[in-house]
């Protein structure tokens, strides 16, 4: 069967790669780094059994090594690291021209695909996809099939797809963690109430018999909250316990799987707008080597702002239609 374990292990082999090429080239902080991000991948599920069984040193080790993380990244320097002389690079893409984006495509259909119809794959009572979420099942094996894809396409080695990963991962040094830790940073608000405050802040705040406004609320909140936290999913749940949940759904009746989807667009919004969201944001400037910083954002607030207020107005309407 296909599991998440799989392919976790997968990904802290391709991480225990990027730390060993960076060993060899004396990056020994961005070596540390990618070792301990491996080690936590690799070994969750022992992690998860011992503190089951009551042993809590596994679960402190790991927080040590996230709080080694912390003190690691501000040492990562982004570097030039070799890659092919750009008269290669432009001769390769005028030669495979729009085939470049087919493995790119199958990374969602396939996800779609599995998503959809993973779960009534089997046979003898077995089944092809095992326990853990079945979207993040579907991705990673999409993500799989689409780097071979990508070696058929281009004709390259297939240790060029790791080579190329690895100068990738290390070109965008530790932010290409920070969705998993501001979703991870939503989840413990989420716990440590950060929604109840809000609820109760909200409530003394706006009429909450008008479903109009506790939208406007919901709405802008999970912008400003992904503006500050830099991820609508670290925004989410704290939004959702404090507006979502107690005055929209359980008071005025509205559609949870309509309000939450739109409510996950609508943050989306406040990804385009923060520099918090360093991946999405300061990381394509800085690979395009773009003299402002917050070019990127500035691109995007056209975007964003419209799109904000047609989600309001959507969820005004679809929320409590169906």
């Amino acid at each position: 069967m296909l599991g998440l374990d799989l392919f976790y292990g997968l990904l802290a082999g391709f991480l225990l790669y990027a730390g060993w090429r960076n060993l060899r080239e004396r990056r020994h902080a961005h070596a540390a780094f990618w070792a301990l991000v491996a080690a936590l991948f690799g070994t969750g599920n022992i992690v998860l059994a011992a503190s089951a069984a009551g042993d809590p040193l596994p679960a402190q080790l790991a927080g040590a090594a996230v709080i080694a993380l912390a003190l690691l990244a501000p040492r990562m320097r982004r570097e030039h690291l070799a890659e092919a002389p750009e008269a290669q690079r432009r001769s390769s893409a005028e030669r495979l021209g729009h085939r470049l984006f087919g493995p790119a495509l199958l990374i969602p259909l396939i996800t779609v695909l599995v998503v959809l119809f993973g779960e009534k794959v089997g046979w003898g009572g077995y089944r092809l996809f095992g326990a853990g979420s079945i979207t993040l099942v579907g991705l990673s094996l999409a993500s799989v099939l689409a780097a071979f894809a990508a070696i058929r396409v281009t004709g390259e080695r297939p240790v060029m797809a790791v080579a190329e990963g690895r100068r990738l991962l290390d070109t965008m040094g530790w932010a290409a963690l920070l969705p998993l830790v501001l979703a991870t940073l939503g989840g413990v608000f989420g716990a440590s109430g950060v929604g109840e405050a809000v609820a109760s802040l909200v409530s003394s705040v706006i009429p909450t018999d008008s479903r109009l406004a506790c939208i406007v609320a919901y709405g802008l909140g999970m912008v400003v909250f992904t503006v500050i936290m830099g991820n609508a999913f670290a925004a989410f749940p704290v939004m959702t316990a404090g507006i979502g949940l107690p005055l929209l759904i359980q008071r005025h009746g509205a559609d949870p799987a309509i309000l939450g989807a739109l409510g996950m667009l609508t943050g989306y919004c406040g990804t385009l707008l923060t520099p918090m969201a360093a991946n999405f944001n300061l990381v394509p400037a800085a690979l395009l080597e773009l003299d402002d910083p917050n070019a990127v954002i500035r691109a995007q607030v056209p975007t964003a702002l419209p799109l904000m207020l047609a989600n309001l107005a959507l969820m005004y309407w679809l929320a409590f239609t169906f």
